[in-house]
C-alpha cells in the first residue's frame, strides 16, 4: 500500500506506474531476433528477384509472403523493445555485423537451390527466436506470446517452401 492509499484501497500511486523495463539480456536477445528477421527480409528479396527456372512463378509469388512476414515480425519485435524501454538497431552495417543467417549467393539461382536456401534461412532465423524463447520468457511472458506467431508463421512458411523439392 502506498503512503497515499487508505486501507482497504487498491489505487496505485503514480510512482508504482513506472511499468516493466526490459534488461540488457533481455534487449539483446529481441536484438538479435530483429538483426535475424531484416536479414531474413533482405535475403528473401534476393531471391525473389533472383530465382529462375521451372515453377518460378509460384515460388517468386510465395517469397513474397515470407518477405511480407518476417518484415512485419521485424516490426512487431522492434516496436515492443520500444515499449519496453531498449532501442532496437537495424541499421545496414549492424545487421551485417550481427546476423547468425548465413549469407545468401549472388547472381541468379536455380528454383531447387532457391528452396533449399530459403528454406535454410527461414530455420536459421526460427533457431534465433527459440534459442532466446525462455530467457524472454522468463523476463516477460507476453514478449514470448509475440515469438510463439513468428516462429509459427516461419516455421510454416519452411514447410511449404521446402515441400516443392520433396517428393511423395
Amino acid at each position: 500500500m502506498t503512503a497515499s492509499a487508505t486501507p482497504g484501497s487498491t489505487r496505485r500511486s503514480d510512482g508504482d506506474l513506472a511499468g516493466f523495463r526490459a534488461s540488457p539480456e533481455f534487449a539483446e536477445a529481441l536484438q538479435q531476433i530483429v538483426v535475424d528477421l531484416i536479414e531474413l527480409n533482405l535475403q528473401g528479396k534476393q531471391a525473389h528477384w533472383n530465382v529462375v527456372g521451372h515453377n518460378f512463378r509460384d515460388l517468386h509469388l510465395q517469397l513474397d509472403e515470407i518477405v511480407d512476414d518476417a518484415r512485419e515480425a521485424t516490426d512487431t519485435i522492434a516496436e515492443r523493445m520500444r515499449a519496453l524501454g531498449s532501442v532496437p538497431d537495424g541499421r545496414s552495417d549492424t545487421v551485417t555485423a550481427t546476423t547468425t543467417l548465413p549469407g545468401y549467393p549472388s547472381g541468379e539461382q536455380s528454383v531447387a537451390a532457391v528452396v533449399d536456401l530459403v528454406t535454410a534461412r527461414l530455420r536459421a532465423t526460427v533457431g534465433t527466436l527459440r534459442t532466446v524463447h525462455d530467457q524472454v520468457d522468463r523476463e516477460d511472458p507476453s514478449t514470448a506470446d509475440l515469438l510463439h506467431t513468428i516462429i509459427d508463421t516461419l516455421e510454416k512458411h519452411a514447410w511449404m517452401v521446402s515441400a516443392e523439392n520433396r517428393s511423395a
